[in-house]
């Protein structure tokens, strides 16, 4: 039998001795090439860590002797020591083992955070708490990694935890020299040096805590050891432990763009991606048509927070390497310096994940949207992600940021539409703008039948029943529903806005003259466009009822986005149900007989397009 099917939990690991732990960090790489190049997920950062984490629970005992992951995508290892290898089969996947450590799961995983930098913060608490309760008898240990550290609050956490030189605290840094890609600036610098050998104190032992190593991490003795002596210490201590990104298999070891940080499933000995390309992807698009407007723009430059490869921006950080500012996951400097460049005479285009922009609300607020900037903001993984967990999808966006004074948002329903909507973004100079899209493929481009008053027209069909104002990447989703509701006898109207918010006033003309508005959006229902709409159309003395259909307000487990959009009901048999049980009630208060104005000029415009269906 193999060491690792013998590991069922970290008491196991005390059993073992040293070179037989040797031989298991050997078993799990290979377990972790073999399961995570069939799932997809973050497996260079785990083949960095397996000798670190089994040292960590050699040494602790979790759950105990508390530990916390910082990012979390480096937890792989510690779920297979803690007796979860045989759910890697079904890792990210709906009912398998979250990316992310997750409390559901076990009680070895304390925090689930897949945001980078708090590590710390939470540490320094549970080490107050301890303090506070009397409690001596466990460790708290963060292991937190160097590109975590470029983050603001790990320095604000830092600053606290100096304060305290009785408070028992472990910092496990672990230093690969990476986030996604090489880790730049003052703080990387510096522990080039210490990796080097600098003589002298270094950063942290100037703030006052005490400071081990380098440790090379690949060495399960020399960590072990390392361990030890800082619980002995009894204070906040720094445990520098370098580590190779990668390591052990060719494919994530020969890639300097990222090391394999996140795979999709590949073939483990050609490294070529297995299953068939689903086409552009809206992140491709946008990186495509940024670096276009670039070449034109002299004045543009793009931002990004360690997402230069994921946020699509590295086909211009090819053409302009100088115009391309990564700054490390410090999502509130981005924006505040975007600000900056923008007083500058820059246009600044923020390219971040919308999970991430949560982090510098009050800086797009206070810095940005206050001093009516002309920054662009690029929102990837908009709506459902899926895989990545609750926290990783970006369904706050548009609640969040609609309260937000000046601020135009758009979001488009295809490629072509990104590509027009980003142009006309980063043409507005009054103020903020910001584009959001999707995870994955643009797929096909969803040709509108008509312009009309600034919105998109989709499809009209029979008499003025419904009023569908699709958001985004629903679009396709919003046409079939109005393909049921044709089915039925019941008349449709499909419009996309292109510019969500502000409200488009002709929304509320429309309404006037339909019996039933239907707002889908792949975003939060509370206080997202269709509630925006609601509200609008209150205010504009609008009787017509409105139905909102978008993500209910409760954390999402992971899944495929098909899969988390049809458990929030956004798919066009659950909302062409609800819409025809609504319609088949009493009428609302909109006409549903003749069209006036506003509908003939819509019907005169669709017929000149050729696309006017009719009974």
């Amino acid at each position: 039998m193999s060491l690792l099917k013998q590991v069922r939990g970290p008491q196991s690991l005390r059993a073992l001795k040293p070179e037989q732990l040797t031989e298991l960090a050997a078993e799990i790489r290979d377990f972790l090439v073999d399961k995570v190049t069939a799932s997809g997920g973050h497996l260079g950062p785990n083949l960095g860590v397996v000798e670190l984490t089994i040292a960590l629970h050699s040494v602790f005992d979790s759950p105990t002797d508390r530990l916390v992951w910082d990012t979390g995508h480096q937890s792989y290892v510690h779920k297979i020591l803690t007796g979860r290898a045989d759910g890697f089969d079904r890792l990210r996947k709906r009912g398998g083992l979250s990316g992310y450590p997750c409390a559901a799961e076990s009680d070895h995983d304390l925090v689930e955070n897949s945001h980078a930098s708090t590590a710390l913060s939470y540490a320094d608490g549970l080490a107050r708490a301890d303090a506070h309760t009397g409690r001596t008898d466990r460790a708290v240990v963060a292991v937190i990694g160097d590109g975590a550290m470029t983050g603001g609050m790990a320095w604000e956490a830092l600053n606290n935890i100096a304060d305290g030189p009785d408070r028992p605290l472990i910092v496990v840094l672990n230093d690969n020299g990476r986030s996604y890609a090489p880790t730049r600036g003052g703080l990387a610098d510096h522990l080039a040096e210490l990796r080097a050998g600098r003589p002298g104190p270094g950063l942290f032992e100037l703030l006052g805590l005490a400071y081990l190593g380098p440790v090379d991490g690949h060495d399960i003795a020399a960590v072990q050891d390392a361990l030890r002596h800082a619980r002995e210490l009894r204070r906040p201590v720094v445990v520098h432990v370098v580590t190779e990104k990668g390591r052990g298999f060719p494919h994530t070891e020969s890639n300097e763009l990222d090391r394999g940080h996140a795979i999709k499933p590949m073939d483990p000995v050609t490294g070529r991606a297995l299953g068939a390309s689903a086409g552009p992807s809206f992140t491709s698009v946008f990186g495509a048509q940024v670096t276009r407007i670039a070449e034109r723009r002299p004045d543009v430059v793009a931002v990004t927070a360690a997402m230069l490869e994921p946020t699509g921006l590295l086909p211009m950080q090819r053409r302009f390497p100088d115009r391309v500012l990564d700054v490390g996951i410090a999502e509130q400097h981005a924006v505040t310096m975007a600000a900056g460049l923008s007083l500058g005479g820059v246009h600044p285009v923020v390219a971040i994940y919308s999970t991430f922009v949560n982090r510098a609300f009050d800086q797009l607020l206070m810095d940005v949207a206050l001093h009516r900037r002309a920054v662009t903001f690029v929102l990837d993984r908009s709506g459902v992600t899926g895989d990545d967990g609750p926290s990783h999808n970006g369904m706050w966006d548009l609640s969040v940021l609609q309260v937000v004074p000046g601020l135009r948002i758009a979001a488009p329903r295809d490629g072509a539409r990104l590509e027009e909507l980003l142009d006309e973004a980063v043409a507005w100079e009054e103020g903020p703008t910001l584009v959001r899209f999707p995870k994955g493929p643009a797929g096909e481009d969803v040709p509108a039948v008509a312009t009309f008053a600034g919105l998109d027209v989709l499809r009209r069909s029979g008499s003025l029943d419904v009023l569908i104002v699709s958001v985004g990447a629903l679009a396709g989703t919003a046409l079939r529903v109005a393909e049921v509701l044709w089915a039925q006898g019941i008349g449709t109207t499909v419009v996309d806005p292109r510019w969500v918010s502000p409200v488009n006033p002709t929304i509320g003309d429309l309404a006037r003259r339909h019996r039933l508005v239907v707002t889908l959006e792949d975003s939060g229902r509370t206080g997202g466009i269709g509630s925006t709409i609601a509200q609008f159309l209150r205010d504009d003395r609008v009787r017509t009822p409105v139905r909102e259909f978008g993500i209910p307000r409760r954390f999402l487990d992971h899944g495929s986005r098909a899969e988390v959009l049809a458990d929030c009901g956004l798919t066009a048999q659950s909302v062409a149900r609800a819409v025809v049980e609504e319609i088949s009630g009493p009428e609302g208060a909109g006409p549903s007989g003749s069209a006036d104005a506003i509908a003939d000029e819509l019907a005169r415009l669709l017929d000149g397009a050729g696309g006017r269906e009719t009974r």
